[in-house]
């Protein structure tokens, strides 16, 4: 992703009008679709460790999504629909027990409830 420049939510190669398109690898992998990121993702820390998994659809989240902490151990889980956290989510803290204030039901980006 470093020969690409992203200009309003669209992925361009440096010194081009032309949204790009094609497979990329290195820390983050996956697909872009006519400068949008599309179907299955992975990105991974500097230090080779993943750091989340999860899909887009026209550029934006779709899907389950999983993230972790750099030490491998989970950090949140939960799905998007259209871009915005939607039904359950729970975020960990580095040692496994959930927060709180970060864990419940999203309704369209916005949590429900406490």
């Amino acid at each position: 992703m470093r020969d690409l420049v992203q200009h309003d939510g669209v992925y361009y190669k440096k010194f081009s009008n032309v949204p790009f398109s094609g497979k990329v690898t290195g820390p983050f992998n996956g697909l872009i679709t006519n400068g949008k990121r599309e179907g299955a993702w992975i990105c991974y820390y500097a230090g080779g460790q993943l750091h989340y998994k999860g899909n887009y659809k026209k550029g934006k989240m779709e899907g389950e999504w999983i993230t972790y902490h750099r030490k491998g151990q989970l950090n949140s889980k939960g799905n998007y629909k259209n871009g915005k956290r939607e039904g359950e989510w729970v975020v960990y803290s580095g040692n496994g027990i959930p927060y709180k204030s970060k864990t419940g039901t999203f309704k369209n980006g916005v949590k429900i409830g406490d």
